[in-house]
């Protein structure tokens, strides 16, 4: 077997993106353990039929943790396929069982099971990841509900809303993906034990001297590998359901990536209300000794360009699988199906941790408030002015053009000058008095229902997230022979 350490490529997969779990959840060793199950299942099948005996079974049983992947990889670089080289192996390893392993089967019927069980697992790890980060975000929008900031517009200043209630956008947006990873989830099942072509000819003919059909041969090997099975396949089970799973992570990047670049921009000095959390010995640049720039961020984003584009791969792999099937999407399978859950896994983790230590700073928001939000709270001078008897579209006018010569003054660096502006109208004060027009332009009152309706949605999204519990993560490793 090769070694492989950092003198070779190594993906930054291997070591740098995604969790440990996930790591040995799609780790070469982790499949060949599921192919054991199988063959052992199929087995325990096979000797409930009358084919096989109790001790060939018992000695399959004995041997199917030991793997040995050295062994193997010599014995594929003779014979050039893998999974036969990981049958030869574990006969090697039990010499009374070893001649009745794959009894039957075709590679997919292993191969196809156990990525179905890995996929499966794989999905729950990010349903669970995904929940976590929204039990975070609930706890933040809480927290957060009445705290007033500028709301932009095509990057310009708008009117305001709360820091709340822009984090209700991303933690609704997951809700959503949430849904999409249940439907996913849903959609995952096994090929079955069906041979070849999906006609299970080869099982009928083993089992034309016993009483069980293939169809109860399968049903005892999923029942073990706790999996329900399509009940039609090809040589593969359908390659629709890794794009449907393909597809709900990249909802989850995208949706991410709106909150990774959204974050980038407020952390942008100009902005300088958010901030990522920056440890203590951080260092942000080799140049430039005072930079803190938002690399968890941008990795966020980075990733999710990368999730956001295999879709794609998978849609392929299903409108372009030929007939019964063609190989061409094996190959291409092996990196996509774990990096796609890896690169998920890390979006994921690291989104938890920028929005459990976003750092949000009140004096930025509170002078971008008073710089710009006169200019949001001329819409609310509006709609007083026209309950006032004023015609809305002279006075929308109006307001425009001292709007716009007040904005030329804050271009020029001097002070908004707008309150002022407005009050010296002499037509203006005449159907709104002062004191109600000063009141009007304090942008911190102009903040609409977004309070309560983060209130409300905080409470809802808890009432999910309590009725919709996430199990344990466990192994979706079949059981072990009793």
């Amino acid at each position: 077997m090769s070694s492989y350490d950092y003198e070779t490529y190594l993906s930054p997969f291997t070591w740098r993106y995604g969790s440990a779990a996930m790591r040995a959840l799609w780790s070469e060793a982790g499949k060949r353990r599921l192919w054991r199950r199988i063959w052992l299942a199929l087995a325990q099948a096979e000797e409930a039929a009358g084919l096989v005996s109790a001790a060939q079974v018992a000695d399959l049983a004995a041997h199917v943790d030991q793997v040995d992947l050295a062994r193997a990889h010599a014995i594929e670089a003779e014979i050039g396929h893998d999974l036969m080289a990981e049958v030869r192996t574990y006969a090697e390893q039990s010499p009374v069982g070893g001649g009745i392993i794959h009894l039957g089967a075709t590679s997919m019927d292993i191969e196809d099971n156990a990525e179905a069980l890995r996929l499966r697992e794989a999905l729950r790890l990010i349903r669970q990841g995904v929940r976590e980060l929204l039990a975070a975000l609930a706890e933040r929008i809480a927290a957060t509900c009445d705290l007033p900031a500028l709301g932009y517009t095509h990057l310009q200043p708008a009117e305001p809303t709360t820091v709340g209630y822009r984090l209700c956008q991303y933690a609704q947006d997951l809700r959503l993906d949430l849904e999409n990873l249940d439907r996913a989830l849903a959609a995952v099942r096994g090929k079955g034990i069906k041979g070849a072509v999906g006609t299970s000819a080869s099982y009928r003919q083993l089992l034309a001297a016993s009483a069980m059909t293939p169809a109860q041969l399968e049903a005892r090997v999923m029942q073990e590998l706790d999996l329900p099975a399509w009940p039609v396949a090809t040589q593969t089970y359908p390659r629709k359901a890794d794009w449907l799973a393909l597809s709900a992570l990249a909802g989850v990047a995208g949706s991410l990536h709106r909150f990774a670049l959204d974050l980038r921009l407020l952390q942008a000095p100009p902005f300088g209300e958010w901030s990522e959390p920056f440890g203590q010995r951080q260092v942000g640049s080799s140049a430039m000794p005072f930079k803190r720039n938002p690399v968890t961020a941008e990795k966020v984003c980075s990733l999710a360009r990368f999730v956001a584009a295999l879709p794609a791969v998978a849609w392929e792999n299903a409108a372009l699988s030929a007939l019964e099937r063609t190989l061409d999407d094996s190959a291409n399978r092996r990196a996509v199906l774990p990096e796609a859950f890896l690169a998920t896994d890390e979006i994921v983790r690291a989104s938890t941790r920028l929005v459990r230590g976003l750092q949000l700073h009140e004096a930025p928001m509170a002078r971008n408030l008073d710089a710009y939000g006169p200019f949001a709270a001329t819409e609310a001078l509006l709609m007083e002015l026209a309950r006032a008897g004023g015609d809305r579209q002279a006075w929308h006018e109006r307001l425009r053009e001292h709007a716009q010569a007040a904005w030329a003054e804050v271009q020029a660096g001097r002070a908004n000058p707008l309150v002022e502006r407005l009050l010296a109208d002499p037509a203006l004060t005449a159907l709104v008095p002062a004191q109600r027009v000063r009141q009007l332009l304090d942008v911190r009152r102009y903040l609409g229902d977004a309070p309560e309706r983060c209130r409300a949605f905080v409470a809802e999204l808890e009432e999910v997230l309590t009725l919709s519990p996430c199990s344990p993560a466990r192994s979706d490793t079949p059981r072990r022979a009793r």
